[in-house]
């Protein structure tokens, strides 16, 4: 069993009270004495993110004093901007630290529609955009307000391990369409055609792609976005890693590559890939009015604005010469180049090249049949993941938690020294292999 798949220490006499079956079987006792707290079906159907677990385990490894490689990190290893830094500190200075409009500084909301017009030519009010605590506030907020009990919501695979849990939290269900390297880890439009149905309710559409890497083109995106709108159906366009495409790869907006699906598009984005400012946690949307006015009324419910000072932060960023972002994208390609090949080289691995974010996603699936020096038996990814890290002390994601159980999930948010480092360990385990 992989290790983010742990089950629950055996609970003890006086902790029971907090176990949902036990909780289920005392439910019919009507005095109320003994009666058992459970978590809620929506939750208890859901996960820990397997991206925050495995930072959290190299974490406490190098704590204890293990040198572990981690390849699990989703955010850039570079510095938030100095605009940005500058920005906040006036802030804290000038004591600007008190509630905003919910649904962020009517400041920053038109900054953002600039940014629009700006970088895509699409124009939106500042009243079609909401900022939230983080690209994956915005998402959530998104699926409460589009879906209903029972809506089915389509999740291209491979994919970003929280959609499906968010899916469910919202009382859907998610329907997976797969994609293969062949179509470059890209869904297509018979794929689309399979898998909708009259329950379909939404598309979650995320380009470049985390895992992969694949970047749709203006023309893939066309022939999808009419789609939506001639079915009605609403897409929600993660495009947080945007600004960080590679190669030949051209990055494109939905709504401006199939105009028809502007009026049913929620265009996702934020500050946290692009600018390095993950943990400052703002990300934005834009879309209809009235679906992100109604976003807005979840978000007042739940977390209120988000952070006055990292909203400030922000509109430095976002109003700064973007030229600022280049340096950390040509960092990211020459590192991805690097990546590639190596593992490319590897015997039995496998990787499609990636066009976009800062990920590789090579196939490991030959490797299943073998054993280690020792006679451990690899069987499937999750354990291969999981011997990686206890003998090569190399962490990766095992590709179970993004729909692709043949496949694991490299970061190049690292130091090329400890690429390097990291892939003499990977190929050191491989080649060891029997």
């Amino acid at each position: 069993m992989p290790w983010y798949k742990t089950p629950p220490k055996r609970s003890s006499s006086r902790d029971l009270r907090f176990r949902p079956d036990v909780a289920e079987a005392a439910a019919g006792n009507e005095s109320g004495h003994g009666r058992m707290l459970r978590v809620s079906r929506r939750v208890a159907s859901s996960g820990e993110s397997a991206t925050l677990a495995l930072t959290a385990r190299v974490a406490e490894l190098r704590r204890q004093g293990v040198d572990v490689v981690g390849f699990g990190a989703g955010e850039p290893d570079f510095d938030t901007p100095a605009a940005a830094k500058d920005a906040a500190v006036r802030a804290i200075e000038s004591n600007f630290t008190h509630y905003t409009h919910s649904s962020g500084m009517p400041e920053l909301r038109e900054a953002i529609a600039r940014r629009f017009r700006e970088d895509y030519g699409l124009s939106y009010d500042a009243s079609e955009i909401i900022v939230s605590c983080g690209a994956k506030q915005v998402i959530y907020n998104a699926l409460q307000v589009l879906v209903d009990d029972g809506d089915e919501v389509l999740v291209p695979a491979p994919y970003w391990v929280s959609y499906p849990d968010m899916v469910r939290l919202a009382g859907g269900t998610p329907v997976v369409v797969p994609s293969t390297p062949a179509s470059g880890f890209k869904t297509t439009l018979p794929d689309l055609e399979r898998a909708a149905t009259r329950r379909t309710k939404v598309l979650i559409l995320n380009s470049p792609s985390n895992p992969t890497g694949a970047v749709y083109t203006a023309r893939e995106l066309e022939t999808i976005g009419d789609f939506v709108a001639r079915r009605g159906i609403a897409v929600i366009s993660d495009d947080i890693y945007g600004a960080l495409v590679y190669g030949n790869a051209r990055f494109a907006s939905i709504a401006c590559a199939a105009p028809a699906s502007r009026p049913f598009a929620i265009l996702v984005n934020g500050a946290s890939k692009a600018y390095a400012m993950t943990g400052w946690r703002i990300g934005w949307a834009a879309g209809p009015k009235e679906i992100v006015a109604a976003m807005g009324r979840v978000q007042g419910q739940i977390t209120s604005n988000p952070s006055s000072v990292s909203q400030q932060a922000a509109l430095a960023a976002v109003t700064a010469d973007q030229s600022i972002v280049e340096p950390m994208r040509a960092e990211f390609d020459r590192r991805r180049r690097v990546m590639v090949a190596r593992l490319n080289a590897m015997p039995g691995v496998t990787c499609h090249e990636p066009e976009g974010a800062f990920y590789c996603f090579p196939d490991v699936s030959a490797l299943f049949e073998r054993t280690t020096a020792g006679g451990t038996a690899i069987g499937d990814v999750d354990r291969f993941a999981e011997i990686l890290l206890e003998e090569a002390k190399v962490a990766v994601l095992s590709g179970t938690p993004f729909g692709a159980p043949r496949h694991v999930r490299l970061s190049y948010a690292a130091s090329l020294a400890d690429i390097e480092r990291g892939l003499d360990r990977l190929e050191g385990f491989v080649k060891s292999l029997r």
